[in-house]
């Protein structure tokens, strides 16, 4: 295991030339933390990671996505219904098809960045 570095700062440190009170008023409000948060839990299942990145490659529907997830249908129903009310992805409906992609560019920049991330050594 890893040294790790102790969260507080030694006995002796009197804090930094930080205007502290600067940046409290800058952090950003209660709800928009949560928000934020509950985003990042809706990208930290594995199931809907994968779900997202098919999606990033393009648009399909409920079917295609159990083919490519090996999953049932009323799990991925399940999946993308949570997706969509976090406005991670969106649905198109032709006749009695639906088809879901990526509710917008911000949602794929999101996702991509973080995989290169991962890759970043």
């Amino acid at each position: 295991m890893e040294n790790q570095m102790a969260a507080a700062c030694d006995d002796s440190c009197a804090g930094s030339e930080v205007n502290i009170e600067n940046v409290r008023s800058k952090l950003i409000p209660e709800t928009t933390a949560l928000q934020l948060a509950d985003l990042f839990k809706a990208l930290g299942d594995p199931t809907r990671v994968k779900m997202i990145h098919a999606l990033v490659q393009s648009e399909l529907c409920v079917h295609d996505l159990t083919q490519v997830l090996g999953m049932g249908q009323s799990a991925v129903s399940h999946q993308l219904r949570l997706l969509r009310n976090m406005r991670i992805v969106k649905r198109r409906k032709v006749g009695k098809t639906v088809y879901y992609s990526l509710d917008d560019d911000h949602v794929e920049q999101i996702f991509l960045l973080t995989l290169q991330h991962l890759k970043h050594e």
